[in-house]
């Protein structure tokens, strides 16, 4: 009688375990709880949002059910294997839930993972969607309020509801972002009036919720006299002459990165000052190029096409040393990156099979990868593979820079600020557009002459944009 039992409960509770949601990523944050024990979840439905070394993911729960426990607090690091939610698969059936789930923090230490529904096939989070024509249960409460239902259960199934709006108060709606922005402000979503389209919470709306903090102005003059309580309430950084930052997630990543980056590929860094002029005047008339119209034309789409032509004229750059089997690894593609500042920390997303790609398809490939970066949405996959990057210092203001090669590339080109300077041209000192490069590269793989001529060609490009056609 007792094996029948447990055998029940076994089927009957369902454990999800954090997935590897990047590239032999071996830990994760979890950031937010969409749902909670007692509530309803469908197959494909976004349960939590968990933040890597590379990006912030969403989960979906591969099966549906009801919410049985969450196994660890927002704010947690949990190692890749470790389970985090367990599902109620048939509720109302069988003994009492918290009976059957018990054993449940056993299945951390096992080293077998739960078996995977037939039909399925791992993706990137979580499983996919299943081959059979299943029909899933009917959520509580649709019938009361069909319209409202169908538009809560639309809004689960993007990412943006908990499951049981119809049982509950329906989730403010945000974007991950935004909600990571209210995390750091310490702002409770429910308490912001939203103003984004269909009752979205802007990052506008959160900052305008945290803009009141100093209204209280007259009770932070009291708050010596009542220390001990005000302690907890985080405003310990008005007084404190040091704050402590837990290293974690993409701040974590980039601390080993670089690290391992700078002690393990020898750096040697090329500068060569440019005129630009001559790209200047191209990036505006491609301005006014009908071929060229719905996308972005700036001075790095010519930089990136012209280091691209570089690295066509000369291969041996575009390489990775393999110290496992002590071998040069030669790629005949060029994946390129784009080092990008986000509030969350440096990220390097790079444009899969740029050397394919036209100057119209690059310069939407550009956009697509600046805005997605903007919005925090940038996937693990998409920084991935990369083998040259690109980094603009020069939109702050900074001449240049001696840049730290991304692990596993063989170089990256830093651009600085494009400055109106006096210049020699054509004998005579005239008022030109000058900007400075810097290259750096593996010593291992390329050498001072390689290097020179790859960083010779990119300024030679620029300083006259028209071997684009005569050298490509």
């Amino acid at each position: 009688m007792t094996t029948m039992t447990d055998t029940s409960n076994a089927a009957r509770f369902r454990e999800f375990k954090m997935p590897d949601v990047g590239e032999g990523l071996t830990e994760a944050e979890i950031l937010k709880w969409f749902v909670k024990p007692g509530d309803t979840v469908t197959d494909g439905q976004v349960v939590c949002e968990v933040e890597t070394a590379k990006a912030a993911v969403e989960l979906p729960i591969p099966f549906d059910g009801v919410v049985h426990e969450l196994r660890f607090p927002e704010g947690t690091t949990v190692d890749v294997g470790q389970v985090i939610i367990a599902v109620d698969v048939a509720p109302g059936s069988g003994d009492d839930a918290p009976v059957a789930a018990e054993p449940a923090p056993e299945p951390v230490v096992a080293p077998s993972e739960p078996e995977e529904p037939k039909g399925r096939t791992p993706v990137l989070v979580g499983y996919g969607v299943a081959e059979s024509s299943t029909k899933r249960r009917a959520r509580k409460g649709t019938e009361a309020a069909p319209a409202a239902a169908s538009a809560a259960i639309q809004g689960e199934m993007n990412g943006h509801g908990t499951g049981h709006t119809a049982v509950a108060e329906a989730r403010p709606l945000a974007k991950p972002p935004v909600r990571k922005l209210a995390k750091d402000l310490g702002i409770d979503l429910a308490t912001v009036t939203p103003t984004g389209d269909g009752g979205v919470i802007t990052r506008e709306d959160v900052h305008a919720a945290a803009t009141p903090a100093p209204a209280p102005a007259p009770v932070r003059t009291e708050a010596p006299v009542a220390a001990p309580i005000a302690a907890p309430a985080a405003p310990a950084s008005v007084t404190a002459r040091e704050t402590r930052i837990p290293v974690k997630g993409v701040r974590k990543a980039i601390a080993q990165a670089m690290v391992g980056s700078a002690f393990t590929a020898p750096h040697v860094t090329e500068f060569v000052t440019v005129d630009v002029t001559r790209t200047m005047k191209l990036v505006a008339e491609l301005k006014e190029d009908k071929d060229m119209a719905g996308v972005r034309v700036n001075p790095l789409l010519i930089i990136a096409k012209a280091l691209l032509v570089a690295i066509k004229r000369n291969p041996e750059v575009n390489a990775a040393w393999d110290e496992a089997n002590q071998e040069i690894v030669q790629k005949h593609y060029v994946n390129l990156g784009i080092a990008a500042a986000t509030p969350r920390g440096l990220i390097v997303p790079n444009i899969k099979d740029a050397h394919e790609q036209t100057l119209p398809q690059l310069a939407a490939s550009l956009g697509e990868l600046v805005s997605t970066a903007r919005e925090g949405k940038t996937s693990p996959a998409a920084m991935a593979g990369g083998t040259v990057t690109i980094t603009n210092v020069g939109v702050f203001g900074v001449d240049t820079g001696t840049p730290i090669l991304n692990p596993g590339e063989s170089a990256i080109l830093a651009v600085g600020a494009i400055k109106l300077q006096p210049w020699v041209h054509k004998g005579k000192v005239k008022p030109r557009q000058v900007t400075t490069l810097a290259l750096s590269f593996d010593h291992r793989l390329v050498d001072g002459e390689l290097g020179s001529k790859v960083l010779a060609d990119v300024a030679a490009i620029l300083e006259q944009p028209k071997r684009l056609i005569t050298w490509a």
